[in-house]
């Protein structure tokens, strides 16, 4: 029966950890925008402007 009290509070103290963890995640904008990565990549070909090739013939006198 104690093994459940501490496997309990075990649990309690890893479930605080990680809420404060999310809470600090939060604080710090790391999830304020996130539909633009899902979308960036279907969009990053439009974005790059592809230079035209220019070859210089360069002929030996």
């Amino acid at each position: 029966m104690s093994v459940i009290y501490v496997l309990l509070t075990i649990s309690i103290i890893i479930t605080i950890v990680f809420f404060i963890g999310f809470i600090k995640a939060v604080k710090s904008g790391q999830y304020d925008d996130d539909y633009t990565p899902s979308v960036r990549m279907l969009f990053e070909d439009e974005l790059v402007k592809t230079k035209p090739n220019k070859t210089i013939n360069k002929t030996k006198v």
